[in-house]
This record gives structure tokens, C-alpha cells and sequence, in this order.
């Protein structure tokens, strides 16, 4: 299963508890649904958890069953409502007559409480929504057919407290979130916390693992610049032997002359530990840059 049939199977295990708020749920659908005229309601979805809310949703919200049910066993589920009374009792719960209806609007009435605008909200997800996989993007949306209920939706989430954007895609209307943060509280709200926890985790993964991958590439990048510096500085020596000058060195440079040669791999502080006695850091890279300089001259 995909991470956002994960999701959708946990909003459907919100309880139908209140009237009103299955009636916003089902808007929501209703809404963002694949048709919603004045001579039919289709459904199409892909979510099995889904599938099975549908039916008891209706009932709850309006005391109608679906005029047609899915095929056992079938990959896309539809459902359909033709039946002109059950579709005129959809069409005045929600304040609107489909012979004067033009295009479709949010009837902000009906959804005055905020627990109706959550199921609203969730409604819509189920519906016409998906999210991607937080291992892969960060991606959330809710996609429908109808422009004026797109834009109403976006006034109704920034008044909840979210910050969406639009675009459009096709024939749909589409709201989005690409913030981890945005996604993680929507999907809170509407009702599938265990998601959020897991785009949460999925970002902690990823934030740990580029934190891993930029320490090692530091690590390598420290460890290239000391091979670098090491080879120049033994090739200085090497100069420094072939004019016949290392005899005359004072004995704190040759004694950094014959670790460096001794030991090309360590690094200046384990080179200042040998020293007898041991020496700073910056002490013995004192020595070894007036080496560098002796052979420049």
C-alpha cells in the first residue's frame, strides 16, 4: 500500500459520532468527488478503508443508501446516486438548487463549527486528496473539478491557520502543501496524527543522514588537505637534502625533518606528540613552514 492509502485508512477509523459533522464530511466528498450534478453523484476511489466508510457515511448524514455499489474485488471502486429524490435531499442539505446552480460553492453555513470544517477538510482528502511518501517528497493535495470550491477551500485553511498554495492541473483545481511542518499539522487536524509522526521521523532520518554525509565529505576534504600539505612539505625536505642544507638545520628542525619523513601519515598534532619533548601544534607547524620557506629560497 501506498503511504497515502496509509493515511486514508487512518482517517476512516474516526467514529461517525455527530450528525453535523458526518454531513461536512460528506460535503467534502461530495465536493471533491469525481461528479456531483443534478443528475448524478459518481465516486471513484482506490482506498479499500474508504470504500467502507462510504455507505454508513451517507446513512449517518442523510439516511440514503448509494442506487450503485462496487464490484466485489474490483481494483477502482465506484459508487453512484441517480435516483432524483436522494439526489434533491443531498442538494438542499447543503442550501442549493441544482436548476440554478452554475457552478459549484462552499455553503460557509453549514460549516460555522470547527469540528464540521475538520470533517470538511477531511471529507475533501479522502476524496480528491493524496500525499507522497515523506522518504522520497514532501508533497500533500486535494484536486477538484470545480474552481469556485478550490479557492473557498484555500480562504477556509488560511482561516483555520494553514498557509496553502493553488495551481491548476488538467480540467482540476488544485490547493497544496510542499512544508513538511504544513502537512504534518493538516493531517493532525483532519484526523491522522500517526502520519504526521511518520513524515516527523522520515525528516529526522533525512536531516540525521545529511548530517552523516557532510561530516564524512568534511572528514575527506581535512584528510586530502593534509596529504597535500604532508607531500609538500616532504618535497621541501627533499630540496633542502639535495643543496646538502639539512646539516646545518638547528636540531628542533631536524628533528621535524626526520618525523615528517618517518611518518607521511600522521597528522601535525600526532607529529608534535613525538617530538622530544612534545610540542603545540602550532609549534611544530611553525617548524615545518620554516622549512617550506628555507627551500623557497
Amino acid at each position: 500500500m501506498s503511504f497515502s492509502s496509509d493515511v486514508k485508512a487512518e482517517l476512516c477509523r474516526a467514529a461517525l459520532s455527530r450528525r453535523c459533522c458526518a454531513q461536512a464530511e460528506a460535503y467534502g466528498v461530495l465536493l471533491y468527488c469525481n461528479q456531483f450534478t443534478g443528475r448524478e453523484v459518481r465516486i471513484t476511489t482506490e482506498s479499500p478503508d474508504f470504500a467502507a466508510r462510504l455507505p454508513a457515511l451517507f446513512q449517518k448524514a442523510f439516511q440514503i443508501a448509494f442506487d450503485r455499489l462496487p464490484v466485489t474485488g474490483a481494483g477502482k471502486r465506484t459508487f453512484a446516486i441517480r435516483d432524483g429524490d436522494k439526489l434533491s435531499a443531498l442538494w438542499t442539505a447543503f442550501g442549493h438548487d441544482p436548476a440554478e446552480t452554475l457552478a459549484h460553492h462552499i455553503n460557509f453555513a453549514v460549516l460555522e463549527e470547527e469540528h464540521c470544517r475538520t470533517a470538511f477538510f477531511r471529507g475533501a482528502f479522502l476524496a480528491g486528496g493524496s500525499v507522497t511518501d515523506p522518504a522520497k517528497r514532501y508533497h500533500l493535495e486535494l484536486a477538484t473539478p470545480h474552481l469556485s470550491v478550490s479557492r473557498e477551500l484555500r480562504a477556509l485553511l488560511l482561516e483555520a491557520g494553514f498557509t496553502p498554495k493553488e495551481t491548476t492541473r488538467k480540467s482540476n483545481s488544485v490547493t497544496y502543501f510542499k512544508q513538511s511542518e504544513a502537512i504534518e499539522d493538516f493531517l493532525t487536524a483532519i484526523g491522522a496524527p500517526l502520519a504526521a509522526m511518520q513524515i516527523m521521523n522520515a525528516k529526522a532520518e533525512k536531516d540525521l543522514r545529511g548530517s552523516i554525509n557532510r561530516r564524512v565529505n568534511c572528514d575527506a576534504a581535512n584528510l586530502d588537505k593534509a596529504v597535500d600539505a604532508a607531500q609538500g612539505q616532504i618535497e621541501a625536505i627533499y630540496q633542502l637534502e639535495a643543496r646538502g642544507m639539512l646539516e646545518e638545520l638547528p636540531d628542533k628542525l631536524k628533528e621535524a625533518v626526520d618525523l615528517r619523513v618517518a611518518h607521511p601519515e600522521l597528522t601535525l598534532s600526532q607529529l608534535a606528540e613525538l617530538c622530544d619533548p612534545p610540542v603545540s601544534k602550532s609549534a611544530f607547524n611553525h617548524r615545518l613552514r620554516k622549512l617550506m620557506e628555507l627551500a623557497r629560497r
